[in-house]
C-alpha cells in the first residue's frame, strides 16, 4: 500500500443535520406565524433547527479526508489549511494523558513528539496556525492545571510573542507563536503536536498502531 487516506468521524451526518436543521426551523416557523396556540413549541423548533444548521453547515465545511498516509510521511488537512510530517522526524506518540487526583486522564487527543519543529514551521501557513493556536487552548489551560510553578508557565506564555529561534532558523508572528507553544506542550504534556480524536476514523489505539507500521516501513 503506497497511500491511505483517513475520513473523520465529525464529517458524518453533516447532511442529514443540515437538512433537519433546515425542516424544524421552517416547521417551528409556520408555527409561530400561523397557529398561535403553538408559538411555545415553534418557538423550541426553531432553536433545534438552528443547532442542526450550524453543526451540520460546520461539518459540510469540514474536508472530506482529515489524514493522509504515504511514503514520505504524514498529511494532517484542516478547514484552513494542512501540515506534512515526516516519518523520520516522529519521534514518538500516544494518547495524550495527565495525572488528576492520583489518575491518569486520557485526553481526545493522540499527541506526537517530533525531533524538530523546524520542517512543521517551514510547511505549515499562518493561517492554519492561527487555528490552531485557538483549537489549542483547552490543551493549554490543562497545561497550566499540570504546572505546579506557574510563574514558569507565565514565562512560556509571554515568550510566544517574541521571535523564535531553533535549529539555527528563525521565526517571527504566528509562526514564531505557533513554534513557541509546541515547545510549551512540550514541555508540559510531552507532545509537540496534537490530532483531535473526532478526525480520526478508528480508535485512538489502533490509528497509533497504524502509524508505527507505516513509520517502520518508510521512517
Amino acid at each position: 500500500m503506497t497511500e491511505l487516506t483517513i475520513k473523520p468521524y465529525s464529517k458524518r451526518n453533516g447532511l442529514t443535520l443540515t437538512l433537519v436543521g433546515w425542516i424544524s426551523a421552517l416547521l417551528g416557523l409556520t408555527f409561530v406565524l400561523s397557529m398561535t396556540q403553538l408559538f411555545a413549541p415553534g418557538i423550541v423548533f426553531i432553536g433545534i433547527g438552528m443547532t442542526c444548521l450550524v453543526l451540520g453547515i460546520a461539518k459540510l465545511y469540514e474536508p472530506e479526508v482529515s489524514l493522509r498516509l504515504t511514503p514520505s510521511g504524514l498529511d494532517y488537512y484542516h478547514r484552513r489549511g494542512s501540515w506534512h510530517m515526516d516519518w523520520d522526524n516522529i519521534h514518538r506518540l500516544d494518547s495524550v494523558r495527565v495525572s488528576q487526583n492520583l489518575d491518569l486522564i486520557e485526553l481526545p487527543y493522540i499527541g506526537f513528539k517530533l525531533n524538530k519543529i523546524n520542517p512543521l514551521l517551514d510547511c505549515i501557513s499562518p493561517r492554519l496556525a492561527t487555528g490552531l493556536l485557538t483549537e489549542q487552548r483547552p490543551l493549554l489551560m490543562t497545561a497550566a492545571t499540570q504546572d505546579e510553578d506557574l510563574q514558569e508557565l507565565e514565562h512560556f506564555l509571554g515568550a510566544e510573542f517574541t521571535p523564535l529561534e531553533v535549529h539555527g532558523e528563525r521565526y517571527k508572528g504566528v509562526l514564531a507563536m505557533f513554534g513557541h507553544r509546541a515547545q510549551t506542550l512540550n514541555s508540559q504534556l510531552g507532545y509537540h503536536i496534537y490530532l483531535p480524536h473526532d478526525c480520526l476514523d478508528r480508535s485512538p489505539r489502533e490509528f497509533i498502531s497504524l502509524i508505527n507500521e507505516w513509520r517502520k516501513i518508510y521512517g
